[in-house]
């Protein structure tokens, strides 16, 4: 797993041996996001939705939970091409962001509305090439 941190997540692109892989898995640890926000699982639901759309993903299923008043919140999108989910503590004002997808879809651009939207004030990305590639 690349441990690099992504600083244009535009130009994320997941390649392994210069030859791309079937899926793209993008872990993302952002700090720093209003707790209000990460308790919200409304709020979470239509970020996810939103950061599905602008990677171009279809939507099939989305489930979230809120553990409590003044706890976080788990939720996922399901795609046709993956999910997308997210684990809140708003305690400490972060947020974990997992991003599989597979096909023609586009996770840097839904790490970027993702980021965009929770305005964290630092995050560490991952990215892993998933799957066989080509001539495996």
């Amino acid at each position: 797993m690349n441990t690099d941190v992504v600083a244009d997540a535009l130009s994320a692109e997941v390649v392994t041996a210069n030859v791309a892989a079937i899926g793209q898995h993008v872990l993302a640890d952002l700090y720093g996001i209003a707790p209000a926000l990460l308790r919200d699982a409304a709020q979470l639901a239509a970020v996810l939705r939103a950061a599905a759309e602008a990677a171009g993903a279809h939507l099939l299923a989305s489930h979230f939970h809120t553990f409590g008043t003044d706890d976080g919140v788990t939720g996922v999108v399901l795609l046709a091409e993956s999910h997308i989910s997210i684990h809140t503590w708003p305690e400490f004002g972060f947020a974990a962001a997992d991003i599989f997808m597979c096909g023609h879809c586009e996770p840097a651009r839904a790490l970027a509305a993702l980021v965009a939207a929770l305005a964290p004030l630092r995050q560490e990305v991952r990215t892993a090439a998933r799957g066989p590639r080509p001539g495996f």
